[in-house]
């Protein structure tokens, strides 16, 4: 089985890093938001050649993560300069001076540590004090999608869709799986749950961090929302034919969007607490986990620095134990309707992923994702608490896959393969991501491209032990385009300075084309019924995002977004079009 696969490859990595870590001591750092440039600023030195080390598969990065890349670079470039001609201006030099300088601005506690800081002094305890702060405005016109739709699963399956007979046909009851959740903002996604209403929304975040020793680090982030019009909670439990998402009246929120305490670093760190993750490789989305529901409270285990590993060369992992939201499942008679028992289960969230760099060009990884327990639900390793309680948890398993080009300016070719753990050795069921990235268009840097593709099976993120499915606060814990979908992504990026840049965006998005099933007038199943219309969605996003002058730090953005929908939620002949505007004010994000 996959998962017992995996579960031994994560046991060799952590005996690999304990016995690593003898007599070598990392430093604790917090973690750097998924939306931080920090990360295009690694990326643009990559696309320089200057880092070769980087494993991008597991994100959140450490501060100190981003401390060794950024010493790795600057070595790399120091050899370059010595090997090189005096006379000669390497490409991009002038790019890469203000890289250098700007994540030495952003990592200053990290870089002042030395590489090997065993005897490195550190103070007894620095108070929390801010870090990076953003205040969003944001105007809405338009309604989020609704997931919730019936899709037909036919079954027998094979292996890349070669063969059949792995998975019974009809597996649901008259082949039917229920797809949930729904989209949360239109034109606004992997905001870490935060769904803004029709109208006017503000968001303020604020994060304070400290640090105690070089053992322990924490961080805070309190959220403020304010929404002139929330849409209505719509449960995971609620039926099919709930299909609309009204606007209620004016909402307030005041929640702790992020909080955490970190103990170790380097090759072994324990975090405790609420905080983002990003298991993949995409940018705009993958299969097992990205930022697009809320932040769970969980516990994890990793290695935010990698380690080496003989053969499999440098190594990541991490180990994430949570719980989702509780769903009530009902067992219903079919051949009278009545509902003959309704039990409530909340399942436990268990997140594996293992990263390998074998060469400097190659990286490797594997994910994983188990839902587990409740009444009448297999435990994490197959069966319950007695010999009689069958596996029903709810899997996800899959590889990826990153080659870097250094002919072509460092292009990177990435894909992703995942699937449910339901047939031995592999995952069927398949959904796909792919992409290539250009960091360098022009030999100067100033300017990158991205396209990535995306395809959900029909029953990607459906699960009969638990209605809610694979989401969280009924937004998917994965792509934010949910299952039984295709969607087509592009991105230009053009960097006047590093404060300074013009990113436009483009994609295409369908629904239906996977899974169309006949329903009746509102949404629910009627074999008589009309058949499902295959949803397109065609959007693109225009942003620009300046510094503020004579306010060290301080940066604006500026964002506006449109799309035009054709059979909006699956219904013939409804076309609806959305556009937002964004308007933020961040200090060193």
């Amino acid at each position: 089985m996959i998962m017992r696969s995996l579960c031994t490859l994560l046991l060799t990595a952590l005996v690999t890093a304990a016995a690593i870590s003898t007599g070598w001591c990392g430093v604790a750092s917090n973690n750097i938001p998924l939306d931080s440039p920090i990360y295009n600023y690694l990326g643009k030195l990559a696309g320089f050649g200057l880092i070769k080390s980087d494993i991008q598969g597991i994100r959140p990065f450490s501060k100190g993560e981003a401390a060794r890349l950024l010493r790795e670079a600057q070595n790399n470039a120091e050899v370059i300069r010595i090997l090189s001609d005096p006379s000669d201006t390497p490409p991009g030099k002038e790019m890469v001076d203000e890289l250098f300088a700007r994540l030495h601005e952003r990592l200053t506690r990290e870089m002042a540590q030395p590489e090997y800081p065993a005897t490195a002094p550190a103070p007894w305890f620095e108070p929390a004090q801010p870090e990076y702060g953003r205040l969003r405005y944001v105007y809405l016109d338009g309604s989020p999608r609704s997931y919730a739709r019936p899709v037909f699963d036919p079954g027998n399956d094979g292996v890349f869709g070669i063969g059949s007979g792995l998975r019974p046909a009809n597996v649901y009851p008259n082949g039917i799986a229920l797809q949930r959740g729904y989209e949360g903002t239109p034109l606004f996604e992997n905001n870490e749950g935060t769904v803004y209403g029709k109208g006017s929304n503000l968001d303020l975040r604020i994060s304070l961090q400290g640090y105690s020793t070089r053992y322990l680090s924490f961080l805070v982030e309190p959220q403020f929302v304010f929404s002139a019009n929330q849409w209505a909670n719509v449960s995971a439990s609620d039926a099919v034919s709930n299909r609309v998402l009204s606007s209620d009246s004016s909402s307030t929120t005041l929640r702790i969007n992020k909080g955490y305490l970190k103990a170790g670093g380097g090759p072994l760190e324990l975090e405790v607490g609420r905080d983002t993750n990003w298991f993949g490789l995409g940018e705009r989305g993958n299969v097992t986990l990205t930022n697009n529901a809320q932040n769970l409270d969980m516990i994890k285990l990793s290695n935010p620095e990698p380690v080496s590993a003989g053969f499999l060369g440098d190594l990541k992992y991490s180990l994430i134990f949570s719980r989702l939201d509780s769903t009530r499942v009902q067992v219903i008679d079919t051949s009278t309707g009545k509902v003959l028992s309704t039990a409530e289960r909340q399942p436990y969230l268990a997140l594996i992923k293992l990263s390998m760099k074998p060469t400097p060009r190659f990286e490797l990884g594997i994910n994983f994702a188990r839902m587990f327990g409740g009444p009448g639900v297999g435990g994490f390793g197959g069966v319950g608490g007695d010999s009689t309680t069958p596996n029903t948890a709810n899997s996800l398993a899959g590889i990826e896959l990153r080659y870097r080009l250094p002919w072509l300016r460092n292009t990177e070719l990435y894909g992703e393969f995942s699937g449910e753990d339901v047939a031995g050795f592999w995952p069927i069921v398949e959904s796909y991501v792919a992409g290539i990235y250009f960091p360098r268009l022009t030999a100067g840097g100033r300017d990158d491209f991205r396209f990535e593709f995306f395809q959900g099976n029909q029953i990607l993120y459906t699960s009969t032990s638990y209605p809610a499915g694979y989401t969280y606060n009924n937004l998917p814990l994965g792509h934010s385009q949910g299952g039984a979908s295709i969607d087509f992504y592009g991105k230009y990026r053009h960097w006047f300075t590093l404060d300074d840049y013009l990113s436009l965006e483009y994609f295409h998005t369908e629904r239906g084309n996977l899974g169309r099933y006949p329903v009746n007038s509102i949404g629910g199943y009627d074999a008589n019924g009309a058949m499902q219309a295959v949803e397109r969605k065609d959007g693109g996003r225009l942003s620009l995002n300046l510094a503020v002058p004579r306010f060290e730090g301080f940066t604006t953005n500026l964002m506006y977004g449109v799309e035009r929908l054709r059979n909006y939620d699956l219904i013939p002949g409804f076309n609806q079009t959305n556009q937002i505007v964004s308007m933020e004010l961040n200090y060193k994000y």
